[in-house]
């Protein structure tokens, strides 16, 4: 055995990459995300505590008693519980990028394999790999980076020149949320009277952009809508220098990335960087970290909008069960309440209106406004069952307005289904209990989805009236509901988040 333990050794490190480096793709190969997920599922729950130390012990283990080998390869195979080698959500997927990535992964493993062999043995250098494999992947990310810039710069520029040729006026749209529903709204309200390409889905990186342009840009485009976003600081100062925009739009500033940017003052700043060169800015003038960002910038026209004050140049303020949209003094239209996000309506009008877009084009395709995929829309199932799927939000002011909105829809029985709200930092556990007590005072069922965070929900939902229990996958979430909601009852889908999260 003691000739095979460190090939058993190394096939167990080599099964843990494959899981490692799927995190790193899902991660969106973002350096060091690796490490912070292997924190996360290490004390997820005791048992996948227990694992883990349990199998370090056995690959230490390994240089003394060569048995060790095999439960430990077992351990590197299977842990951490849940997180799955193929996945269930998103599988690993052999893009050049990745492969480069696996064959950069190589080389530190190598490294510290050759550190072990020189102090000790073959075995003490399978040992010191299987150790440290996250950390390999995590600096083959950090290596790759730069290398990945320059590969992708051809693609880039290939956009930038085809941008250029078109020549569109460009719409340049950031917020930490409201980016997608208000790229959506003005893409429809501006295509009436103006041939308008957006970016599709959620397309708003570097790269994605690019392919946006490349593949989705013809020649006679007359507008081009970028939805920016941002893992860090100046990345949307890059997509301006070679998207310029005309118009610029920020809808709002929040914790969501809190977790990547340190501070919500680093957010703003972040987002503030979309604000260059402009001739006009659309602003959310209800979010005081807005106004802030925007007030003072020589040289461009402001267009306030609001879903609180008329004063505003643009509001959309509710009346009964509809929104009033008004420029300036004039309303222009009038559209139902429900399924649409005030804010976001007023900064696309906002849009068209920078646009040139005639008030009564606007007012005319307020009603055909289109409900953004997993972002609020509503559905009803066989069953007669009310279903709100928000899975794609995940901010906190979002997710109490759509507990409100079930809350105040549905008469019967109304239930929660969420896994809480990620990469808020130091803020995650406060805001998740903040949103537990919230719906527990006023729907009847919250059932958490998965433990990334159990515990903060749990605890927050304690002091109300509602019913709570914890599933391991948001399919038997689904089950639930529909093993026992009927007519007149309801669910909000809120967040959903990816499968190498614990």
């Amino acid at each position: 055995m003691s000739v095979a333990a460190p090939w058993v050794l190394l096939a167990g490190a080599a099964a843990a990459a494959l899981r490692w480096l799927r995190v790193g793709q899902r991660e969106h190969y973002i350096p060091w995300s690796v490490s912070r997920f292997e924190w996360r599922w290490l004390r997820c729950s005791t048992a996948n505590l227990a694992i883990g130390l349990a199998t370090a012990g056995a690959v230490a283990a390994t240089l003394w008693w060569p048995y060790a080998a095999l439960p430990a390869a077992v351990g590197l195979a299977a842990w951490p519980l849940g997180l799955g080698l193929r996945g269930r959500t998103a599988r690993l997927a052999w893009t050049p990028r990745l492969r480069r990535l696996a064959g950069a992964a190589a080389l530190p493993l190598a490294a510290a394999a050759g550190v072990g062999f020189a102090l000790g043995s073959l075995t003490a250098g399978a040992v010191a790999a299987a150790l440290v494999v996250p950390q390999a992947v995590d600096l083959a990310l950090a290596a790759t980076t730069p290398l990945e810039g320059r590969l992708s710069r051809t693609f880039v520029e290939r956009a930038a020149r085809r941008l250029r040729a078109a020549a569109p006026t460009v719409v340049a749209i950031t917020g930490s949320y409201g980016k997608t529903s208000t790229k959506e709204y003005a893409r429809h309200l501006a295509a009436g009277t103006r041939h308008v390409v957006a970016s599709p889905a959620s397309f708003n990186n570097r790269l994605g952009l690019a392919r946006a342009i490349n593949e989705g840009l013809d020649p006679g485009v007359q507008v081009f809508i970028a939805e920016m976003g941002t893992y860090g600081p100046g990345e949307i100062a890059d997509l301006c220098r070679w998207i310029p925009p005309d118009i610029s739009v920020i809808t709002a500033v929040g914790p969501v990335h809190l977790e990547r940017f340190g501070s919500i003052e680093a957010i703003g700043r972040a987002k503030a960087e979309i604000l260059s060169g402009a001739r006009t800015v659309v602003a959310n003038w209800d979010d005081p970290r807005v106004r802030s960002a925007v007030e003072g910038r020589p040289g461009a026209l402001l267009v306030r909008c609001s879903a609180a004050s008329p004063d505003a140049d643009v509001a959309v303020l509710p009346e009964g069960d509809s929104l009033v949209v008004h420029l300036g003094t004039e309303e222009v239209g009038r559209l139902p309440a429900s399924g649409v996000f005030p804010m976001n309506v007023a900064c696309a009008v906002g849009v068209a209106h920078a646009l040139g877009v005639p008030p009564e084009q606007i007012g005319e395709r307020l009603g055909g406004l289109p409900r953004p995929q997993h972002r609020g829309a509503e559905g009803r199932t066989e069953a007669g069952v009310m279903v709100i799927d928000d899975t794609y939000n995940s901010n906190p002011a979002g997710a109490r307005a759509a507990v409100e909105r079930l809350a105040a829809a549905v008469p019967g029985r109304t239930v929660l289904v969420t896994p809480g709200m990620v990469e808020l930092g130091r803020r995650q556990a406060e805001e998740n209990r903040g949103l537990a007590a919230f719906a527990a005072a006023r729907l009847s069922e919250l059932l958490v989805v998965g433990r990334t965070n159990r515990r903060a929900l749990l605890a927050g939902a304690r002091g109300g009236p509602a019913r709570t229990r914890a599933v391991a996958h948001r399919p038997e979430a689904v089950a639930w509901v529909a093993a026992n909601l009927g007519e007149g009852d309801g669910v909000l889908y809120e967040n959903d988040l990816p499968d190498h999260y614990p």
